[in-house]
């Protein structure tokens, strides 16, 4: 196997002491039959990740969204996190991060011996249309993606459809999120009443392109007028017309990507699917259980 290593540089007694010992465990286990090699994440690039038979990210959820854009669908990550909250309350969560370094021996052998538990997860792309007439696709995102004015004191103003519905709207930015990716910002971006009701109805249909949409302070008339346009459940393309002058497309909260006036932007969960392996259970299952 040809196998990446990516870990988190933070400096902490804890991290460093866990990469030491997934260093040596793997060069226990994989260092006569496997190439491994190690990259720091501020260092790894795009061409790092080609070829790859297996991607193990070492950090914290932050640290796998950061890298997840360079990581192709056919390609196995292995999630560990570097300083688990069940250890330590001030530790990461760690919710795509199944491993640990206390369960890294047997898990990695488990990934050896064809035993991991594979998650085809949906992700989320924007394809950007330009008036000039070209076009480009962003990066894919594991959880959300924001649609908004690069200048937040200014409204959001587009024209958006959806399948034959259209509208004129006002925000303060159009948030996309994928069925896992509920957690780390839709939950929050709600009011827990509104965000039930949501999940409500996501959960009656599910399919791998359906994805969350919500309109970020949008009028109470826009909300009751036009409610799909405010907060949605969806398998159809979103296409939003921007009104602004300058906007951005951000994916998983990393990489912006700029758009002027009249570039056509359109969301959908169509992106090629991260592989991530787990040990115990489903990442699905999980997510029920948080």
């Amino acid at each position: 196997m040809n196998i990446l290593v990516v870990f988190k540089k933070n400096f902490e007694e804890v991290h460093d002491a866990g990469l030491t010992s997934l260093k040596e465990t793997l060069l226990r286990l994989a260092a006569v039959n496997h190439q491994v090699d190690f990259k720091p994440r501020e260092h790894v690039r795009r061409a790092d990740f080609i070829a790859r038979d297996l991607v193990i990210v070492f950090g914290g959820d932050g640290t796998l969204t950061s890298l997840s854009h360079n990581i192709d669908a056919a390609t196995p990550v292995m999630g560990v996190n570097s300083h688990p909250r069940t250890d330590d309350p001030s530790g990461s969560l760690g919710f795509y991060m199944d491993s640990s370094v206390s369960t890294f021996e047997q898990d990695f052998t488990a990934v050896l011996e064809g035993r991991a538990i594979v998650n085809e997860l949906p992700r989320l792309q924007a394809i950007i249309d330009t008036t000039s007439g070209n076009r480009y696709t962003t990066d894919p995102a594991m959880n959300d993606l924001l649609i908004a004015n690069t200048h937040q004191y200014a409204p959001s103003k587009y024209h958006l459809r959806r399948g034959a519905k259209q509208v004129h709207q006002h925000s303060s930015g159009l948030l996309f999120s994928t069925w896992l990716g509920q957690g780390a910002w839709l939950r929050n971006a709600m009011s827990e009443s509104d965000f039930a009701n949501l999940l409500q109805e996501a959960e009656m249909e599910r399919t791998p392109q359906h994805y969350f949409v919500l309109s970020r302070d949008v009028s109470p008339e826009q909300r009751l007028a036009t409610p799909w346009a405010w907060s949605d459940w969806t398998n159809e393309d979103t296409t939003i017309t921007s009104d602004m002058h300058r906007g951005y497309v951000v994916p998983d909260g990393w990489d912006e990507v700029h758009f002027n006036r009249g570039a056509t932007i359109t969301v959908n969960a169509a992106a090629p699917r991260l592989m991530l392996l787990t040990f115990r259970t489903t990442i699905e299952a999980k997510l029920q259980q948080a």
